[in-house]
């Protein structure tokens, strides 16, 4: 009962702006608190965000159709075996990316979109930020997504090989890096206009 009253009296006091004073006996930190603290749902104001998205861009602009673009200047540099095992790699890549694309291509592609309309209706329609985020993630990546089976159905085509695969892949990196800043600033752009409107800490 007691503990039920000290709590009462916490919630009452926080609302009028009173600073919180912790009982004898009180337990320092509170779990539920802490747990929402960390994972917070206002998304724009979370160190986390900002963190995965920076981590998310520069893995995408890292690995081209699935392969490290060191192992591209390391073929364009010195040839032979690092050239044979990056066409190989590629040819495995783009085999695997055409081969889903045939074969679920149609239900990707519908699954996506449901789940794209769906994020941009909970958060530009309801207001939803957590919903907001993942569209500013999401939809980005939507883009790279049909840019790398564009960049794979065209050096199957053209069976590119030697550097005329190099520079389509250089190409493919090169316009994925474009989406990549343009998505960061848009984000970063959105994300300050709603912390200045919600202010940063609630």
């Amino acid at each position: 009962m007691t503990k039920l009253k000290c709590g009462e009296r916490r919630r009452r006091a926080t609302k009028r702006g009173i600073p919180q004073i912790r009982q004898i006996g009180e337990p320092e930190l509170d779990l539920y608190q802490a747990v929402f603290e960390l994972i917070d749902m206002r998304s724009f104001s979370n160190l986390w965000y900002w963190m995965a998205l920076a981590v998310m861009w520069s893995t995408v602009s890292h690995w081209v159709l699935g392969v490290p673009y060191d192992m591209v200047l390391r073929a364009r540099r010195h040839g032979g075996q690092a050239a044979a095992d990056l066409e190989d790699m590629v040819r495995i890549n783009i085999n695997r990316i055409l081969y889903i694309a045939d074969i679920s291509g149609v239900w990707i592609l519908g699954f996506a979109s449901f789940v794209l309309t769906l994020l941009a209706i909970l958060g530009f329609a309801y207001w939803v930020e957590f919903a907001q985020a993942v569209f500013f993630l999401a939809f980005p990546m939507s883009i790279v997504a049909l840019m790398s089976l564009r960049t794979a159905r065209r050096i199957r085509a053209e069976q590119a090989s030697g550097e005329m695969l190099y520079r389509g892949m250089a190409r493919h990196r090169f316009w994925t890096q474009v989406v990549g800043m343009i998505s960061i600033f848009v984000t970063a752009m959105w994300g300050m206009a709603q912390n200045y409107g919600l202010g940063v800490f609630g």
